[in-house]
């Protein structure tokens, strides 16, 4: 198995009270899976991935990957962990305007040390995403489609296990939708493990296991075969 969660929280702090984003989360995925998790907003699911990714410490619990503990690690370990395993598409956009999408694209592979050639892992990724042809545009100049389509891209520039996508398809048309979703399928298909927070049920389909999440509490609704 590549992932493994058990009995996950993490508690905030409002003000006087003190409540609970996750409770108790327990979830096991193997490698390849391609996992999809709905709920409302508020309900905990950003919360749980950037548990995962290491930009949140839980309260109680434990993360593995490989077996392996990576949760109440160090800063930097949990970045060096995040940089080499995680791929992150965030809610939003989370592109740099003053860099091109080549650079946007090649950003973590910059930020620690590595063998390999970058240019041709960015020129693969941005073919296999569609936009070969913007390589040179900056953000301002791309559409919300494009925009995703490339951080996506930088999100598989450093070959990760795991890859992490909240709401990724929310703010486009449902052609976009489709090739999005496509894409993931298709980087599960070839071994990578993929997680998607969504709210849109139709794109459920692609996915093999979904989970709903309601305040803070993870359950399993079953198989989404495509």
């Amino acid at each position: 198995m590549a992932l493994e969660i058990r009995n996950l929280s993490r508690k905030f702090q409002h003000g006087e009270r003190e409540f609970y984003a996750l409770k108790d989360v327990n979830l096991t995925v193997r490698q390849g899976d391609f996992i999809t998790i709905t709920g409302r907003s508020g309900s905990g699911k950003s919360t749980l991935l950037n548990l995962i990714a290491g930009l949140l410490a839980p309260t109680d619990g434990d993360i593995l990957w490989n077996a392996k503990k990576v949760s109440r690690t160090s800063d930097e370990e949990a970045s060096f962990f995040r940089n080499v395993q995680i791929g992150y598409v965030m809610q939003g956009n989370a592109a740099l305007a003053n860099l091109s999408v080549w650079e946007n694209v090649c950003l973590p592979w910059q930020l620690y040390p590595r063998e390999g050639d970058v240019k041709e892992r960015a020129e693969k990724l941005l073919e296999q995403v569609g936009i070969a042809h913007l390589k040179d545009s900056y953000p301002a100049q791309l559409s919300g489609g494009e925009i995703k389509r490339m951080s996506i891209a930088r999100a598989l520039i450093n070959h990760p296990g795991l890859l992490l996508a909240d709401e990724p398809t929310g703010d486009l048309d449902k052609d976009n939708t489709e090739e999005i979703m496509r894409l993931f399928r298709e980087i599960a298909d070839q071994g990578t493990t993929v997680i998607v927070v969504t709210h849109e049920l139709d794109t459920l389909r692609y996915g093999d296991l979904t989970y709903s999440m309601e305040q803070g509490r993870l359950s399993s609704q079953g198989n989404k075969i495509l």
